[in-house]
Order: structure tokens, then sequence, then C-alpha cells
């Protein structure tokens, strides 16, 4: 094997451990999203990260991030969400989901795509995107309001 060659092959399987860490941690929040620990949730995320899901404005910021995460726990309780598909490149990881949640006394699943990009460990940047509609429509008013 060549010099040229033993390089190549170490990058490989540096980018292929980085993808597999990549998709442990990934993986590791979204079990921590349904705990309800928002210091624990917090913890996950660069200082300076972002998190947006795709309906509302960026919440920018560690702090910023935990304080939404206990707002919306006043709102509805998560319960463990379903991994459909989880893929990565190095530090960009990709999920398809199912997540569920009960909001009074309701049950809630909805269909989500989130992409996650990580920096040294952290996740820096999480947009999700998922309908509103198909959300709000299995609560109870919005059946009484569509029906």
């Amino acid at each position: 094997m060549t010099t040229r060659q033993t390089r190549t092959r170490r990058s490989e399987i540096a980018h292929a451990e980085a993808t597999s860490r990549a998709v442990a941690l990934i993986t590791r929040f979204l079990e921590v999203c349904a705990s309800g620990d928002a210091d624990e949730f917090a913890s996950y995320f660069t200082e300076d990260a972002l998190w947006w899901n795709s309906l509302w404005l960026p919440i920018v910021g560690r702090d910023a991030i935990a304080a939404a995460f206990r707002e919306g726990k006043k709102r509805m309780t998560a319960l463990p969400w379903e991994i459909r598909y989880i893929i990565a490149d190095a530090d960009v990881v990709m999920t398809e989901r199912i997540d569920n949640f009960v909001v009074g006394e309701t049950r809630v699943s909805v269909p989500c795509m989130g992409i996650f990009e990580l920096r040294r460990g952290k996740i820096a940047a999480w947009r999700d995107y998922w309908d509103r509609q198909r959300f709000e429509g299995q609560l109870p008013d919005a059946s009484a309001k569509n029906g």
C-alpha cells in the first residue's frame, strides 16, 4: 500500500468513525427529548446553537433553547419518538421520525424531518420540518372546528 493509499484509508476510517459517533449522539439526544429534563436537553447544544422548528422563529443560544424547552413542557409532554431513518455524513445527521406527545389528555403523533449540524460533539444547529395542520388536526378542539 502506498503512502497516499494509507492516508486515504485513514481518512475514510476517521470519517466513518465520526459518522458513527454523530448517529449515536443524536439517537441519545432524541431519547432525552422525551425525558423532560431541560438541563440535560440543553447540555447537548453548543453555547451559540440554533434550534428552528420550521413554523416558528429560530431560537439562538443554549440558555434560550433550555427556556423554550421548559415553556413547551407546560403545553405538552413528549413521549418516546420513533426514529424511522437516521443517516449521517460526519457532522450532519438527518432523521425521519414520528414525534409523539400528550397535549392535555390527547396523544398526538406527527411525522417530522430533522437536520442536525454538529460541532465538536455538540448540536450547533437543529432544524425540524413538520406539518402543523397534521398536528393540530389531532387535537379535540380542532376536530370540533373542522367537523
